[in-house]
């Protein structure tokens, strides 16, 4: 079954057509990446899907629902979280606070932190805050400044801050970007847990084709803003068009 349907989207910034009728259907429950070489549209595609950018035609659906015209937070309030290519986190908190923010903000759908109304519930968002750093290895360093956390941790932090959102999509844009090996191999390892935990479906946009591989059930392949292939990984490998979209020439 299909969670998020994109159909014949366009997109122009005067005379660059940055999406030239793309379709992409991610199932649900899968991990979907989406790559392609610097310029293909990945990055366009991604605002089109969380409510930054507006296609000039086409439609993006998901769970039979059309995100377009929405703001950002009714986006995330419908189930999409975003994860972005640099951490958002809030480096003055600590790392449970930053966690705390969207559990306050999922309780009346509005992003700001408010007063608890009984003791009971403080008690229940802070054991939910603490569940899900638990979920990213991190329930050691709650209490930790988040600005002092490495890269890596930063990257679990803003995941376990989306997975407070509850969210049935979770869309990262590059997340092991900037990383060691070392990370990246983790942040993979993560991504895993998570997804046969919750079973929540995942899209992915990134460069890395060793973190694609480990993590994709589905791929597609933008070049010059259009899709080439939608395929599983072993069809992808080697595939000519792939091969042309990133080495300037068919095999």
């Amino acid at each position: 079954m299909s969670i998020l349907e994109v159909k014949n989207v366009n997109k122009r910034f005067g005379g660059l057509q940055a999406l030239g009728d793309v379709n992409l259907s991610v199932q649900e429950h899968s991990v979907h990446a989406i790559i392609g070489p610097n310029g293909a549209g990945k990055s366009t595609l991604l605002n089109v899907l969380v409510g930054k950018l507006i296609p000039d035609t086409g439609s993006v659906m998901f769970d039979g629902q059309s995100v377009l015209g929405r703001k950002p937070h009714e986006i995330n309030q419908m189930g999409i979280s975003r994860v972005f290519q640099t951490p958002e986190i809030f480096g003055d908190l600590t790392v449970k606070e930053n966690v705390l923010i969207p559990c306050f903000a999922k309780r009346d759908g509005a992003f700001r932190m408010h007063a608890f109304e009984t003791v009971a519930n403080e008690k229940a968002i802070n054991e939910q805050a603490e569940a899900m750093l638990e979920d990213v290895n991190m329930l050691d360093k709650l209490d930790m400044p988040a600005e002092s956390l490495s890269r890596g941790d930063k990257r679990r932090l803003e995941i376990a801050m989306c997975l407070s959102q509850q969210p049935r999509l979770l869309l990262l844009d590059e997340p092991t970007a900037g990383m060691a090996r070392a990370d990246t191999n983790n942040t993979i390892d993560l991504l895993k847990e998570i997804h046969e935990k919750r079973d929540i479906t995942i899209a992915i946009i990134e460069h890395d084709m060793h973190v694609v591989f480990s993590l994709a059930q589905r791929i597609t392949v933008l070049a010059q803003g259009t899709p080439l292939v939608e395929d599983t990984p072993d069809n992808i490998k080697g595939h000519p068009k792939v091969r042309e979209a990133y080495l300037g020439e068919a095999h």
